[in-house]
């Protein structure tokens, strides 16, 4: 079975004991591809070095709208390059390196396929609404810069279904997916997914208008989650990626304990229960959308 956990945040030193082995469980679970979203400036340098390490493991960098305070002025340009494969001299200073921790992670072929992981969050509102939309508006135009889709995360005060946040992203990115097709931009045809999918049916239909897909985690898994699995099972298998979002939100039976990719194995279970299918076709499914969304 060929799975893809299109979610996880390797960095975190919850994995500084057992990162290789914990890698190595994932491959043995038959897990073929793992992304690292950044949710920070330093995170996003962790997941490029990551991915640089282990032929298995891609990255995504952004900042998190929970990290929104720490955007500046020149972390569009750090971003940028983190992307490119090899740094120019030209646009490339020693600073936005963070003092030669770059090391070799940007030699070659890049392997960041995806800007995140960002969006907007109004439930820890840990930064201003307005603050949080610019900073996503920033990161959705260097997407378009770079050609690369979006990981994008939303969370409701006291985590309603519905709500002002996701009335807010669904109108920042249908302006901005509407700018794309206007232009025929190449990424209309692979904008993003809203990873950790927790919003309504109604939601989740607006944002596969628009060329979403929807990531579904190990909470679908919990033995009261009668909605999300409703939700789950009013969205074609086509529109899914599945994910562990470790190390958090591991599903049973392994609930309670540190999240890892190889649990992802758990996810595809519950979604090939839901869609009537065996987990080997969803996981087929799932890692061939993973493929077209981040073209590896």
């Amino acid at each position: 079975m060929r799975l893809t956990d299109t979610h996880c945040h390797l960095y975190f030193n919850k994995f500084d004991d057992d990162r290789e082995e914990m890698l190595g469980r994932a491959i043995e679970a038959g897990v073929t591809k793992m992304l690292v979203p950044g949710i920070t400036r330093e995170t996003s340098l962790a997941a490029v070095q990551l991915a640089d390490a282990h032929p298995e493991v891609f990255a995504a960098i952004g900042v998190h709208p929970t990290d929104a305070l720490t955007w500046t002025e020149d972390t569009p340009a750090y971003l940028r390059n983190l992307a490119k494969p090899t740094p120019s001299s030209k646009d490339f200073s020693p600073s936005l390196a963070e003092n030669g921790r770059l090391k070799s992670s940007l030699h070659g072929k890049s392997k960041v396929v995806a800007i995140g992981e960002i969006g907007l969050d109004y439930y820890w509102d840990a930064a201003p609404h307005e603050l949080q939309q610019d900073i996503l508006r920033a990161q959705l135009a260097l997407a378009e810069e770079l050609d690369l889709p979006v990981i994008l995360h939303l969370r409701e005060k006291d985590d309603a279904l519905n709500g002002p946040c996701a009335e807010d992203l669904l109108s920042l990115l249908g302006e901005w997916v509407s700018k794309l097709r206007s232009r025929a931009h190449p990424l209309t045809s692979r904008v993003g997914v809203l990873h950790s999918f927790s919003g309504s049916a109604e939601t989740a239909q607006k944002a596969i208008d628009l060329g979403f897909m929807l990531g579904v985690t190990g909470p679908v898994t919990f033995k009261n989650a009668h909605q999300r699995r409703e939700v789950v099972a009013s969205i074609p298998l086509e529109h899914l990626l599945i994910e562990t979002d470790a190390p958090f939100l591991a599903p049973v039976p392994k609930r309670g304990r540190r999240n890892e990719p190889a649990y992802v194995a758990y996810v595809a279970e519950k979604v090939a229960e839901i869609h009537a299918k065996t987990p080997a076709e969803v996981a087929e499914i799932t890692s061939a959308n993973a493929a077209r969304l981040f073209s590896w």
